[in-house]
């Protein structure tokens, strides 16, 4: 794959993370901070639009967030869950949907469905998942490390387990922020090598199979599960080689002692991460989930307001 362009300006999509601007990218986070603080302010600001949830995979946070954020800004969505593309073209479904609708958000299995809307679609389309990027997700992630730290700069986040698309959203986003991050994963699940590069130009980021050295001095903790939608059938497998990467006490120990847990939920308790430190007063993983819906609202004034 191509890697992505720090070069280019804002889109009228977010397909993935840098079709944000740094610049955008802050001015997202900063209004997001004042739609959680004065939601009474914002709650007419998209009266009379619609938008377009598309879900080709199971969902809690982000349909519920996607949902509840267009209403309480005074709109409304429309929620179609099934593959995308399958009874007509993509390009087909986003010509109907962009005159119907004032915004599409999907969440896919393939990079490549987004991307065809996006090509078509005449309304901003979002990118709620695919099988690269989590953007939506990543924007939550460092808006609540603001929140607990205050800033974002000179901080180190270890993300630790596989190098799927919450990886590449973190390393592309809060490694703009001024973050330090640092990626552990087995032999043969690191990054996508592209994803990868255009990060490590973006920001300070590094690579590893050592999880106590990614660990070592982070004030982030961040794991996700180790199979995702899609690769059931790579369960097993991945059972065996992920056993060192399991974010327990001994672990977290190695970060700094006001480090923070964080995971994007669903979680799989015993697996990714023990019991002990998803329940740790240090957890953040359900503000993280809280945020989704204000870091949304903010994407959502930015393209469709």
């Amino acid at each position: 794959m191509a890697a992505p362009s720090f070069a280019q300006p804002l889109a009228q999509h977010l397909t993935q993370d840098l079709d944000l601007s740094t610049e955008m990218l802050t001015r997202v986070l900063d209004l997001s901070v004042q739609v959680k603080r004065t939601p009474k302010r914002y709650a007419q600001a998209l009266a009379g639009q619609y938008l377009s949830l598309l879900f080709e995979k199971p969902s809690l946070r982000t349909r519920v967030t996607f949902e509840l954020a267009i209403k309480q800004l005074g709109g409304d969505a429309i929620t179609c869950v099934g593959p995308v593309g399958e009874r007509e073209a993509v390009k087909d479904v986003a010509r109907n949907l962009d005159r119907w609708t004032q915004g599409i958000v999907a969440r896919v299995h393939a990079q490549a469905t987004v991307l065809e809307l996006a090509r078509w679609s005449h309304v901003p389309v979002i990118n709620a998942l695919s099988n690269l990027y989590h953007p939506c997700q990543a924007l939550a992630d460092v808006q609540t490390i603001r929140e607990r730290f205050g800033r974002w700069e000179g901080l180190k986040l270890a993300y630790i387990g596989d190098g799927n698309n919450v990886a590449h959203s973190l390393m592309l986003t809060a490694g703009r922020l001024g973050m330090q991050v640092s990626v552990a994963t087995p032999k043969g699940y690191a990054p996508n090598q592209d994803i990868a590069a255009a990060a490590a130009r973006g920001g300070r980021v590094a690579f590893t199979n050592d999880p106590r050295e990614a660990v070592a001095g982070a004030s982030v903790v961040y794991t996700d599960v180790w199979a995702s939608m899609g690769q059931e059938a790579e369960a097993d497998a991945r059972q065996q080689h992920f056993q060192a990467y399991r974010v327990d006490d001994d672990l977290f120990s190695q970060a700094r002692p006001d480090a923070i847990f964080m995971h994007c939920l669903p979680a799989k308790r015993g697996e990714e991460v023990t019991d002990a430190v998803m329940e740790s007063p240090r957890s953040a993983v359900f503000d993280q989930a809280e945020n989704r819906l204000h870091v949304q609202k903010a994407l959502l004034l930015t393209l469709l307001g």
